[in-house]
């Protein structure tokens, strides 16, 4: 095993389950991996996305930190240090610059935004918006369910319902999205117990009322510019304040199959 050398890693997207793909492959050893984000992240699941990395210069999430860089010429000095590095390209233009072994599409857009097998001799597409075999080698499933973290091989993951997964027997009930475009305003932050009936927040002073009790578990920050269905925010009915500074386990299930996939390429030997 000691002659395995560790690929280097980029990801396309640092939100919440971009960041439980990098906490999992992290934790296994996978230490050279780089995150590529916009300059301005829309993550609703803020305590636990690598994203706020971009406004803070830092973020840490279950004891890993990722470290906003300028500059992809200073990603081995990240790395040196334990660190994830960061950058904002959007476009995967440093692509040429890092030369990924692996490349992994977790923006979650539903659909593809540029993401070719060209770019790394193993790339891999979270979820719906990718054909196996023809634009990524690998998907993996982010569908809560039965399938969720397998790795697909041929074809593509499920399709996107455009229904939250259960969580408690709440779905759609305890997502909130912006009925208007406008200026998002919060006086709440994750963490905080809400009640059904209570106002999440406001978009140019139209109230988002909420549907169920529990906890905030992932909320815009406040002043935030949204369009018309950009998502606001969620309340996870099961109220347990400590799962909002955790990875979910729909993310650490993602994870999972990532790692599997990366394996298994690195294992057989030849390109995926």
């Amino acid at each position: 095993m000691s002659n395995l050398t560790s690929p280097t890693i980029v990801i396309r997207g640092a939100g919440d389950l971009a960041t439980g793909v990098a906490l999992r492959l992290h934790r296994a050893g996978f230490k050279k991996i780089v995150l590529l984000e916009t300059d301005h992240p829309l993550a609703v699941r803020r305590t636990v996305a690598f994203s706020e990395a971009v406004y803070h210069g830092r973020m840490t999430v279950e004891g890993i930190t990722a470290v906003f860089l300028g500059t992809a010429e200073c990603v081995p000095d990240i790395w040196a240090t334990g660190d994830i590095p960061i950058l904002s390209d959007p476009a995967a233009e440093t692509l040429h610059i890092i030369r990924p072994e692996v490349l992994i599409d977790a923006i979650i857009a539903k659909r593809n935004l540029g993401t070719n097998m060209s770019q790394a001799p193993l790339v891999i597409g979270l979820g719906p918006g990718f054909v196996a075999g023809e634009d990524v080698h690998r998907i993996v499933e982010t569908k809560r369910g039965h399938h969720l973290g397998r790795v697909i091989t041929a074809g593509s993951a499920e399709p996107n319902t455009g229904i939250p997964g259960n969580i408690d027997g709440y779905t759609i009930e305890r997502v909130y999205w912006a009925e208007n475009q406008g200026m998002f305003s919060t006086s709440l932050n994750i963490g905080d117990m809400i009640a059904a009936g209570d106002t999440l927040g406001t978009v140019d002073n139209v109230p988002v009322i909420v549907n169920i009790s529990g906890v905030v578990r992932g909320l815009l920050r406040n002043g935030t510019p949204v369009s018309k269905k950009t998502k606001l925010g969620d309340v996870d009915p099961r109220g347990i304040i400590s799962y909002c500074g955790e990875a979910s386990d729909k993310a650490l299930s993602i994870g999972g199959g990532v790692l599997e996939a990366i394996t298994a390429h690195m294992f057989s030997g030849e390109n995926a």
